[in-house]
């Protein structure tokens, strides 16, 4: 297993979540600004707007933690072992989601939950 190449692309992912979010515009609430802009459906749509941006900053601090436990776990030798199980996570599983904690078989087990 090339954990070099697992380094370098959880570097890469944590450096454009890093990027991605430093350029994203602040979160706008509609408190504090008049108390009628536009009509319900374009309030709707902002409130809308507002929420999967929430959404979002909150996915992209998951990866990231979760980027920062799989460096954390290649400095301690224990990159690419299920937290679970123990058994290897499969290369094909750690190429698409290198910041796996589990294998494919018990991420099924608790996607069925």
């Amino acid at each position: 297993m090339d954990m070099a190449r697992y380094r370098d692309a959880l570097l890469r992912k944590r450096s454009e979540i890093l990027t991605v979010g430093a350029g994203a515009k602040p979160i706008q609430s509609g408190e504090g600004t008049s108390s009628r802009q536009g009509d319900l459906a374009d309030q709707a749509t902002g409130n809308n707007e507002v929420h999967i941006q929430l959404k979002l900053k909150q996915t992209d601090a998951k990866i990231l933690q979760a980027i920062e436990e799989a460096l954390w776990r290649l400095e301690q030798g224990t990159y690419g072992v299920c937290r679970d199980c123990g058994e290897p996570v499969a290369e094909a599983r750690l190429n698409a989601i290198p910041w796996t904690r589990v294998c494919i078989t018990c991420k099924e087990k608790q996607s069925a939950r």
